[in-house]
């Protein structure tokens, strides 16, 4: 009776206590964020509102710098007529036009840039909350970012970012 109490309790001990202890599958997802951008309907947009944004500033710039050609070449004509004082106004006079226009290359790159930055964060921002929503309701243990994390390679059952591209749309429609 001994016997088949102690082999009894070490097979139950083998047996069913160390399944307690296992734990389960790790589930992993990956998503890849430029996909996201690319495809899902708020990245088409921003692409489509970053175009003309940079296509208005490119318009400014083009007509700013045809305004100065023609200033160059109007002084160049007049060059001959005018006395060296007038010439030397002149030649400040587009100086200071030339570094306007600089100042105003600088500028539009720089509001192109934090607009850029501020959408691109926005999307980032409501993609990673969609990722935690899915993480959580789904179990998964580890999401990562394709690019940031610097994933070479992954099989394609974890890429979970046709997913969040969905659920995104349907967030994205429902703000509209």
């Amino acid at each position: 009776m001994k016997k088949l109490i102690l082999i009894l309790s070490v097979f139950i001990f083998f047996g069913i206590i160390p399944q307690g202890f296992c734990a389960d599958v790790a589930k992993i997802g990956v998503i890849d964020f430029q996909k996201i951008l690319q495809e899902s309907s708020a990245g088409k947009m921003t692409q489509k509102l970053m175009s003309e944004k940079g296509s208005d500033f490119q318009k400014k710039l083009t007509t700013e710098k045809a305004q100065l050609d023609e200033m160059k070449k109007s002084f160049e004509r007049e060059s001959l007529v005018l006395s060296p004082e007038k010439q030397q106004e002149n030649q400040r006079e587009f100086k200071i036009r030339v570094n306007d226009f600089k100042k105003m290359q600088e500028i539009f790159s720089k509001e192109f840039k934090q607009l850029e930055v501020k959408h691109l964060n926005q999307i980032q921002k409501a993609v990673f909350e969609i990722a935690n929503e899915i993480g959580k309701e789904e179990g998964y243990l580890l999401i990562l970012e394709k690019k940031t994390a610097g994933i070479i390679y992954h099989p394609t059952q974890i890429d979970m970012t046709d997913k969040i591209i969905k659920k995104y749309n349907l967030k994205v429609s429902k703000i509209k």
